[in-house]
């Protein structure tokens, strides 16, 4: 499915109130998953109240010991201080890497901001090398984006 045919769909998903914030996040993972072939697994990390670290909060793919991520540790880390996109085509050529699956060949990391302050991201593994593009970029911003106007 084309990414932009999936952005009225997360709207959507977003929208129903009577829904929990986190069941919603779930589902956004979800729907993505299942939909874009090489987005392997799919998930958003927040700031852990003051600490700095990250929690996670949803995801939808294979469950992963990595709930706690230290800022500045892994790529989620590493964004999590610099505020920016991190694309990563091959895994293996970082340093500082967190491996959460012996299949993940690349993950893309994007920024989540409320109010101009990152307070989380939204994370993709995908066992495809090199699959991001920045029409990914592009669209992960705008389901953060979205996701932010329910935070």
């Amino acid at each position: 499915m084309e990414l932009e045919e999936l952005k009225p769909r997360v709207v959507n998903i977003l929208s129903h109130t009577n829904v929990s914030v986190d069941e919603r996040l779930i589902k956004v993972c979800e729907l993505l998953k299942e939909n874009i072939d090489y987005y392997n697994w799919v998930g958003f990390y927040f700031r852990n109240g003051n600490r700095e670290e990250l929690k996670l909060r949803a995801f939808a793919g294979e469950p992963t010991d990595h709930t706690i991520i230290p800022f500045g540790k892994g790529i989620c880390g590493q964004v999590a201080v610099s505020n920016q996109n991190f694309v990563v085509p091959d895994v293996k050529a970082q340093d500082n890497y967190i491996a959460c699956s012996i299949y993940v060949k690349a993950e893309i990391v994007i920024p989540l901001f409320k109010n101009g302050e990152n307070i989380g991201q939204i994370d993709i593994d995908s066992h495809t090398p090199d699959p991001f593009t920045k029409a990914d970029e592009k669209f992960l911003e705008f389901v953060n984006d979205a996701v932010s106007k329910i935070l």
